[in-house]
């Protein structure tokens, strides 16, 4: 049965067979050069310091002089053609494996994206970023690094055992007799290899995933003088990786040493034998002198197929966490539906939907909800209540555990993802914007959109100005994580692409909560425009968008509490009347003051 690494490994040399067949014809050349590099040398020893005739057919009535400067011109040929033909090979074989590591470490980015958000929220990113970055390589070490350099010596092993068998079969058999002990070595270090090489790989991901966090956090470790702490926990993780690096070192060093000892004896017994087959006159000086030089060359794919071996032993354990990733099912399986923009009229329905980022954890529960098309949906309650989850729901961030979501009756599992998402627009929090330029961002849910249509919706979300201010107005290029830009001009931004994204469906998460008062009287003058005709549920943190609500849900430890209009929630002695007048009394005051 063929395992996993080696499923993966075939799978993913498949595209580059006939680039592999070329290289596998260069190792072919290369091995006939690496045969005759000897006899130039065996030809200038018996045939032109000792005079001996040559009986060669062709060469045979060429005087000494000839036949030396013959030999130099032929050792010298065979040298440029071998070194040529490493060159190429050299480059084939990288060129494949870097080709597979662009396949292989595109499939695992690929699949990552389409794993859940539940999936990502329980992984450590630095972990991830060390897979696909680091641990795809293993690829290239398992296949150009490792089984093509085994390829390569076995070919050469062979053939200088043909050669050497004919010159002396006693002393071929002794050169050999060092294999067992070779591959029993190799057999007793592998696991082990194996095992500090994961561990080393594991070590490192954790200083991808410390670096990650720290820089992510950068600011409250400053706030909060924090740096030497985060200094200290990162040398412990840094001194961590380097011992478990120096242990695989160290394993690789001793095992390298006892295969480099036991080729030394085998060459030492050799030479001895050989050295007294002369004294006997069953070898000449020129076929020991071939014979030593193949023995180098024998132990030379032997000591390549015993290294090799130990590199493949840290590739399968790279390779290994790169297919641990991407065995993972997609938990949020793809529909077969396509949901087409004209059919989508916007109803909205939860049926006793539960759901909890951990199973045992549920932290929506029993939500029933029937939301009729155009409506907007303001929901309320304490941090940590369940909104933002409730909402995700809509465009399958995550699946309910039990119950389901309908849109226009149809349950949205049923959907294609890609077709469901295109329905939805929506501002989260926090906004989100990338390092590329102004309208690209805006432009980011709609590619090819116009400038004109771009500039339209900048305008509604009341940051046309603020850009045309700037050096470069849209074409300006946003720095990483934005920072170049306010709290609420990233928010803006946000806005902005959600309008252009011009979707049926609206999901609001808390869109004004960084910006001021009069800015945010601005932007729901855009948005309203924006929400007309659109069904809309907006996660809300201020007064004037609970008000303008056709419903409003209050949400409470994952449940529906109360829903309602805003005069009828507010007649009854419920839940969003005590809400209102503890939380939002202090901002109708404020608003009558800007008014």
């Amino acid at each position: 049965m063929v395992s996993p690494l080696r499923r993966q490994v075939l799978a993913s040399l498949r595209p580059y067979r006939a680039q592999f067949a070329f290289a596998v014809s260069q190792v072919v050349l290369i091995t006939g050069a690496e045969l005759l590099k000897p006899w130039p040398l065996k030809i200038i020893i018996d045939h032109v310091l000792t005079a001996r005739p040559l009986s060669w057919g062709f060469a045979s009535g060429w005087s000494q002089e000839v036949l030396l400067l013959a030999a130099s011109l032929a050792l010298v040929a065979i040298y440029l053609v071998l070194g040529g033909l490493n060159v190429l090979n050299n480059y084939t074989t990288i060129r494949i494996g870097q080709g597979m590591v662009n396949d292989l470490r595109g499939a695992m980015y690929n699949h990552l994206q389409r794993l859940s958000l539940a999936f990502h929220f329980r992984r450590q990113v630095g972990d991830l970023l060390y897979r696909v970055t680091a641990d795809t390589y293993a690829i290239q070490t398992l296949t150009m690094n490792g089984v093509f350099p085994i390829l390569v010596s076995l070919g050469l092993l062979i053939g200088m055992t043909s050669v050497m068998i004919q010159l002396d079969w006693v002393l071929t058999v002794l050169a050999l007799a060092v294999c067992p002990i070779l591959f029993g070595t190799i057999s007793l270090m592998s696991r082990r290899i194996n095992a500090a090489a994961t561990l080393a790989h594991e070590r490192e991901s954790t200083i991808y995933s410390l670096v990650q966090r720290t820089m992510s956090a950068i600011r409250v470790i400053q706030a909060f003088t924090k740096e030497e702490e985060e200094h200290r926990r990162f040398l412990a993780a840094s001194a961590e990786s380097l011992s478990a690096s120096l242990r695989l070192y160290t394993l690789q060093t001793f095992y390298s040493g006892v295969v480099n000892i036991v080729i030394a004896f085998g060459t030492a017994l050799v030479v001895w034998v050989g050295a007294r087959h002369v004294m006997s006159g069953i070898l000449t000086v020129g076929d020991l002198i071939i014979f030593t030089a193949y023995l180098a060359s024998l132990y030379g794919p032997i000591n390549t197929i015993s290294q090799t071996l130990g590199l493949i032993e840290g590739g399968k354990a790279g390779l290994a966490r790169v297919l641990e990733i991407l065995s993972i099912e997609r938990d949020l399986p793809d529909g077969k539906r396509v949901l087409h923009r004209s059919e989508v009229r916007g109803a909205i329905t939860f049926e006793n939907v539960a759901f909890g980022y951990q199973a045992e954890q549920p932290v929506l529960r029993d939500v029933n909800l029937r939301v009729a098309p155009g409506q907007t949906v303001a929901i309320v309650g304490s941090t940590g209540a369940g909104k933002s989850t409730l909402v995700s729901l809509i465009p399958r961030f995550y699946d309910p555990q039990q119950g389901r979501v309908l849109i226009d009756g149809t349950d949205i599992r049923e959907l294609t993802l890609e077709s469901l998402r295109q329905q939805v627009a929506m501002v989260l929090q926090p906004p989100l914007v990338f390092p590329i330029s102004i309208a690209d961002n805006i432009a980011y849910g709609r590619p090819g959109a116009s400038r004109e249509d771009i500039e339209r919706a900048a305008g509604l979300a009341r940051i046309h100005e603020k850009i045309m201010r700037l050096p470069q107005g849209y074409d300006t290029l946003v720095s990483e994580q934005g920072s170049t830009l306010s709290e609420g001009e990233r928010q803006r931004l946000t806005i902005a692409r959600a309008i252009l994204r011009d979707a049926p469906i609206l999901i609001l998460d808390e869109p004004t909560s960084s910006v001021d008062v009069e800015t945010e009287a601005l932007i729901m003058e855009g948005l309203e425009q924006l929400m007309g005709g659109r069904t809309t549920f907006i996660i809300a943190h201020r007064l004037s968008t609970v008000r303008r609500a056709d419903v409003i849900l209050v949400v409470r430890g994952g449940q529906i509490v109360e829903q309602g209009s805003f005069s009828e929630l507010m007649n009854r002695p419920g839940v969003f009347a005590t809400l209102y007048r503890t939380q939002f009394s202090g901002q109708e005051e404020r608003h009558r003051a800007v008014s």
